[in-house]
């Protein structure tokens, strides 16, 4: 497998040899310092250009650069999800050593956002001095508006996992439960985190860096949320992300002194209660 070191000599070597690429910079994983590092990481990489024509949809180009990779992707070639028609071109490509570079050849001038980004080249010196800003993936601290918006989004859309499993609707019910119920309970557990670490910790992408900072026993909970196909697992995982979801909830409202609507509770576990026992009773 090539080095770090071996994949930037690659890109910096095909942007200076091409007078169309004017700069390039390299985001994501690699360019945050809170991420931890390992061989799966990506490189995001960007190439600055006037003209995105010549290099939109140009896999001999990539070929010819880069060698062809074992697998790639154009989402801005895709009918079935419509590209955002930005005048962005995505390559995203694995190559056969394993490494994987996401490559945005893009016409548009850099915003400093204050989002994690390196300056690997910049020909015309026409960058500004990127500062990046700390904290920028940390756990945003909620408003006691958007702490009852989420209790009041997991309650509600736990009504559809029941009525799913109550329907034999395996993948509706996985759908809800997996990601809107889920979604919720992930945002709640990052709040609770957020708060044994003064908002000052980033724990990625759906929340995969959880484990690292529950206490064993939250996260023992976590994972007993995750359920197979079976209907009597899905209940009880449905169940767990109740109680768990609830528990959490109460100590984030102490915490940040907002208020947790115990009815909402009480009426989503009622409901789930009597889904789940006209099934036992009715032996559907």
């Amino acid at each position: 497998m090539r080095t770090p070191e071996e994949m930037i000599d690659l890109v910096l070597s095909i942007a200076k040899e091409d007078e169309r690429i004017r700069a390039v910079t390299m985001g994501g994983s690699r360019a945050n310092a809170d991420c931890p590092v390992d061989v799966y990481q990506d490189f995001d990489i960007a190439f600055y250009v006037d003209d995105v024509t010549p290099f939109w949809d140009n896999v001999e180009w990539i070929k010819e650069k880069f060698g062809m990779p074992s697998l790639m992707h154009k989402p801005e070639s895709m009918e079935l999800i419509p590209p955002d028609n930005d005048g962005n071109y995505f390559y995203l490509m694995i190559f056969a050593d394993g490494n994987r570079i996401d490559l945005n050849v893009t016409p548009e001038k850099y915003v400093d956002d204050g989002e994690p980004m390196l300056l690997l080249l910049d020909k015309d010196r026409t960058f500004p001095n990127i500062q990046i800003a700390e904290g920028f993936w940390y756990v945003k601290k909620p408003s006691a508006h958007i702490f009852a918006d989420c209790c009041s989004e997991f309650h509600w859309c736990l009504n559809n996992v029941a009525k799913g499993i109550a329907r034999d609707e395996l993948s509706y019910a996985m759908e809800m439960m997996n990601h809107y119920v889920r979604d919720m309970l992930i945002l709640m557990l990052e709040w609770y985190v957020g708060i044994n670490y003064d908002f000052k910790v980033s724990l990625g992408k759906c929340g995969k860096y959880l484990k690292k900072y529950l206490p064993e026993n939250i996260y023992k909970r976590f994972k007993a949320t995750y359920s197979d196909a079976d209907y009597g697992n899905m209940w009880k995982a449905a169940f767990d992300m109740l109680y768990l979801f609830g528990d959490v909830a109460r100590i984030v409202a102490t915490k940040l002194e907002f208020t947790y609507d115990e009815s909402e509770e009480k009426g989503i576990e009622s409901y789930m209660k009597q889904i789940k026992g006209d099934l036992l009773k009715y032996n559907i």
